[in-house]
C-alpha cells in the first residue's frame, strides 16, 4: 500500500501554511496595535507551529513504535494547549473588533492545521 500524499495533496497543504501565517502577518502588520502586542501574536503563532509540529511528530513516533519519554511527550501537549490558550486569553482580552478577532483565530487555526499537514505530509513522503 502506498501511504505517499499526492503532490497536489501536499502543494495544497504548503499553500494553506503559506496563505495562514501570511494573512496572520499581513493582518497584524495592518492592525493598529502597539508594537509590543504584535510581537506578543507573532511570537504565539511561532510557537503554535512549533509545538503543533513537535506535537504531530511525536504522535507519528508512538504510533511507528518509536520509543518517546514520558517527559518530551508531556511537554509536546502542555506547549501546543498553552500556545491556543495564549492566543484565545489574547485575543479576549484585545480591544479589537469581534472580526478582527475571528480572523486572527482562523488564520492561526488554519496555519496550524496546515503546519501538522505538511510534517505529516514530509513525514509520509520520507517512508514511502
Amino acid at each position: 500500500m502506498n501511504n505517499k500524499p499526492t503532490k497536489a495533496f501536499t502543494l495544497t497543504c504548503i499553500a494553506m501554511l503559506i496563505a495562514g501565517t501570511t494573512a496572520f502577518v499581513i493582518g497584524l502588520s495592518n492592525a493598529t496595535m502597539e508594537l509590543n502586542e504584535k510581537g506578543y501574536y507573532f511570537a504565539i503563532l511561532i510557537f503554535g507551529l512549533f509545538s503543533f509540529v513537535s506535537l504531530q511528530k511525536n504522535v507519528r513516533d508512538k504510533l511507528e513504535g518509536l520509543e518517546i519519554s514520558k517527559a518530551y511527550s508531556i511537554m509536546c501537549w502542555v506547549s501546543s494547549g498553552t500556545a491556543i490558550a495564549l492566543l484565545a486569553i489574547g485575543l479576549i482580552n484585545a480591544e479589537l473588533l469581534l472580526s478582527e478577532k475571528g480572523f486572527y483565530a482562523m488564520a492561526y487555526l488554519l496555519s496550524g492545521f496546515a503546519a501538522i499537514t505538511v510534517q505529516k505530509n514530509v513525514r509520509d513522503s520520507q517512508s514511502a
